[in-house]
């Protein structure tokens, strides 16, 4: 069997279950898929060097066989605040108001890039699959391909991809999704990302696109497919009934003394909607006020990204936000707001989720999101709690029986609210089995299965041929 060599921006050394705290969906998809498969995971260590050398510092951990490097301080600032974060990010989820671009950004996107193919190549074997993740690595493929790299490379994008009236505007857009071309197999979380590509490659590149979505591009025919990526259910259904889970369940509901509870977990991001979240659950207590003194959101933000300005900002808002809805509801015993800055194991979340009666997922723009089917996996089948959904998430495909809302609407979000703490208990379970059915039957062991066996099965092809 191929190995699989796994390449991302930064690399989560695993610890033992339950120990470390809160992962990232691509860090728990991941660790499963490369236990699996023998694998390398290679990518930046996120430390500081003062020089560049290349060094790669190798562990073998919980079973999982890790690579990174360290980046120069102006290769964190140009790479990684700036291109991918400052540029790419915000572009992607349809924020071009805050997308800054800059030509230092971009030099080093590229050299930073280069030098991570420069790095992983003497690790790459002839039979290995190539597996390459998101945004900071658009041009990875084109560059190992540069340095005789044969292999068979894949490319799986996490974040959305943005219509190309949208992407016209970065500077040397071409440029950029010819290099993608480099790669075997695309891959896009959903349907409408996909799409959206393909239709830039159509209108923008003027390049064939087939009924099957695949591209026809210097004699080569690369594969675009949509790949919904899941959680690792049976990790986190096990790690549900663990004594961590537990413990946290019945701190959270005796904390709230008997009141109902509505729980948001996402990194403190503008594209996670929190302020029109917040927003949302105020304009609640203001129209109901028979249920205010009842209801609690607690919001788990852990920080990210704090070097970025428009990070810093969203922080501000949301610390100031909270004060007013506090100072606006509460009294002396009781805080409608629970504003956590902090993450944790995600045994704990486990617990918290299922103690919760509403799981509020409402992003902006979302390219799956994970915490939606982490709240469906936590609940308990008799008496489960409800998903608000953003329509926005690329989750919403798939949760169809989540109460699907519209974010950006203050209004529909807060009667979405009232209406989920009403709903009766058949219709809770009824709603509950079917998005627990479409979390448990394509998990990230289906995700992992449908790209590798993607980007395997046309390596005995001829030229030429259409992949199956």
């Amino acid at each position: 069997m191929s190995r699989l060599i796994v390449i991302s921006n930064r690399v989560s050394v695993p610890k033992a279950a339950g120990a470390a705290g809160a992962q990232g969906g691509l860090a728990v998809a991941l660790n499963s898929a490369l236990r699996e498969h023998r694998g390398i995971w290679f990518g930046w260590s996120g430390q500081e060097t003062e020089e560049f050398t290349g060094h790669l510092d190798m562990q073998r951990n919980n079973g999982v066989t890790t690579a990174t490097i360290d980046l120069e301080p102006q290769d964190i600032d140009e790479y990684y605040n700036g291109y991918a974060n400052r540029t790419l990010w915000p572009l992607f989820h349809y924020r071009i108001d805050l997308t800054e671009y800059d030509r230092n950004f971009g030099e080093g996107y590229e050299r930073v890039n280069a030098r991570f193919a420069d790095s992983v190549l003497p690790l790459i074997e002839p039979d290995d699959l190539v597996w390459v993740h998101d945004y900071h690595l658009l041009p990875l493929g084109s560059m190992l391909r540069q340095k005789g790299v044969k292999n068979r490379i894949g490319l799986f994008l996490h974040t959305p991809w943005p219509p190309a009236r949208l992407l016209v505007s970065l500077p040397f857009h071409e440029r950029l999704v010819s290099s993608m071309l480099e790669y075997d197999v695309i891959g896009f979380q959903t349907a409408e990302w996909l799409g959206s590509f393909l239709h830039y490659v159509d209108k923008e590149m003027g390049l064939d696109v087939n009924e099957d979505g695949s591209i026809d591009y210097n004699g080569r025919r690369i594969v675009a497919r949509a790949f919904p990526i899941g959680v690792d259910y049976k990790e986190f259904v096990e790690g549900g009934q663990s004594e961590e889970a537990k413990d946290a369940y019945d701190h959270l509901k005796a904390s709230v003394r008997g009141r109902k509870v509505l729980i948001g977990v996402d990194r403190l991001d503008y594209s996670k909607g929190l302020g029109e979240r917040f927003e949302s659950f105020n304009r609640f207590l203001a129209d109901n006020p028979d249920q205010a003194a009842n209801v609690v959101l607690l919001q788990i933000a852990p920080p990210s990204r704090g070097d970025v300005a428009s990070y810093q900002q969203i922080r501000e808002d949301l610390e100031r936000k909270t004060g007013h809805i506090n100072g606006a509801h509460a009294d002396v015993a009781f805080v409608p707001i629970r504003y956590v800055n902090r993450g944790y194991p995600r045994r704990q979340l486990a617990g918290f989720y299922r103690a919760a009666d509403i799981g509020l997922v409402t992003p902006l723009r979302d390219g799956m999101n994970l915490v939606a089917k982490e709240y469906v996996a936590a609940q308990d089948a008799e008496d489960p709690g409800v998903l608000i959904l953003s329509q926005f998430a690329g989750a919403a495909l798939q949760l169809t029986d989540a109460l699907q809302v519209n974010p950006h609407s203050i209004e529909h979000v807060s009667e979405t609210i009232k209406r989920a703490l009403e709903m009766p208990v058949a219709e809770r379970r009824r709603r509950h089995e079917k998005l627990l059915a479409s979390v448990r039957d394509e998990d990230v062991v289906h995700w992992r299965d449908e790209f590798v066996k993607t980007l395997f099965g046309k390596q005995d092809v001829e030229a030429g041929e259409t992949a199956a």
